[in-house]
C-alpha cells in the first residue's frame, strides 16, 4: 500500500503543471472506445475509425469525418461490447453538456455484432489524436480500455511517444485502470510512464468502487457511477474505473478550477483512505 501512495503522491505532483483549458475556449475532450453514432449527439465534433478487420463504415481499416465512428451493426442486447462507447460519450456529456468531442473508434466488429477492441488500433488511434491535437483543441484525451494479463507493464513505444507528445502540448491522457479488484498492479496502458490512472470512488468519495485496481499506476479518483442514456434510449447506470475516468477527463476539460478541485477531492481521499 506505501508503494501506491508513493506513486499516486507523485502524479498528484506531476498534475500541477497542467494547463487548464481557459474559459473562453471549445473546450475537447479526445475519446477512444467501442463505436457511436454521432447522430445521437449534439456534442460529436470531429469522428475517426482504426480497425483491424476492415469494419469502418466505409469497408476499410481507416476512416475519418462525418459517420466515421459509427458501427455497421448495433446488437439488439444492450450488454454489448459496443455500445460502450455510447455510454462514455453519454457520461461525458452528462458530466458537462457544453463539452465537444472527437470521437476515435478502436472496435473490430464482425456482420454478427461482435466486438474486439484491437491493441493495434489503440496505439494508431492514440497517434492520431497525438498529431492532430492542435488541429482540433483537444485538450484532454480518455481512454477506458485496459488489460491486466501481464507481469510486467507492456512496452508500447507507439503510446509512449504518444503520451509524451501530448504532454509536451500540455494534453493529460486519463486512462482506467481497470475493473479487476486487483491491489498490486493497475491495467496496461494506465501503468505506463506520463498516463494518467483513473480509479473509481464509490459516491461518497471516501472509498474505492470495489471494482477497481489500485495497484501502483493508480494516479487520481474520480466518482464511478452515472445514470445515462443508452442507446435505445433507456436510462441505465454506468459505473467502474471507465466512467470514472471519462469524468476525471471532461471535468479537467470542463472547469477552470478543475486542479483546484482534483488536489482538495483527492487530499480528502487520501486523508480517509490512507491515513485515517
Amino acid at each position: 500500500m506505501k508503494k501506491t501512495l508513493i506513486a499516486i503522491l507523485s502524479a498528484v505532483i506531476i498534475f500541477a503543471p497542467m494547463q487548464i483549458a481557459k474559459a473562453e475556449d471549445q473546450r475537447v475532450v479526445a475519446i477512444i472506445d467501442t463505436a457511436i453514432d454521432s447522430t445521437k449527439f449534439n456534442s460529436i465534433v470531429y469522428e475517426v475509425c482504426f480497425t483491424q478487420n476492415k469494419s469502418c463504415p466505409n469497408k476499410t481499416n481507416f476512416m475519418e469525418g462525418k459517420g466515421s465512428a459509427n458501427s455497421l451493426v448495433w446488437p439488439s442486447s444492450m450488454l454489448n461490447t459496443i455500445y460502450h462507447g455510447h455510454s462514455m460519450v453519454a457520461a461525458s456529456v452528462k458530466t458537462s453538456p457544453n463539452i465537444k468531442i472527437v470521437f476515435v473508434r478502436i472496435a473490430d466488429i464482425t456482420s454478427l455484432g461482435n466486438s474486439l477492441n484491437s491493441g493495434q488500433s489503440l496505439s494508431q488511434a492514440m497517434d492520431w489524436v497525438s498529431k492532430n491535437a492542435s488541429k482540433y483543441s483537444i485538450d484532454a484525451l480518455s481512454v477506458s480500455q485496459s488489460r491486466v494479463n501481464w507481469t510486467t507493464c507492456p512496452t508500447d513505444i507507439v503510446i509512449s511517444n504518444a503520451i509524451k507528445t501530448l504532454e509536451t502540448q500540455n494534453i493529460p491522457t486519463f486512462i482506467a485502470t481497470g475493473n479487476d479488484r486487483l491491489t498490486n498492479k493497475v491495467g496496461f496502458p494506465a501503468c505506463i510512464d506520463g498516463a494518467i490512472g483513473v480509479g473509481a470512488v464509490d459516491a461518497n468519495g471516501t472509498t474505492f468502487h470495489a471494482v477497481t485496481n489500485r495497484g501502483p499506476g493508480l494516479d487520481i479518483v474520480a466518482n464511478g457511477s452515472i445514470d445515462v442514456v443508452r442507446y435505445n434510449g433507456t436510462i441505465a447506470t454506468a459505473s467502474g474505473t471507465s466512467v470514472a475516468n471519462v469524468v476525471a477527463a471532461t471535468k479537467y476539460v470542463g472547469q477552470t478550477n478543475m486542479f483546484s478541485q482534483f488536489i482538495t477531492g483527492f487530499t480528502k481521499f487520501l486523508t480517509y483512505y490512507f491515513i485515517k
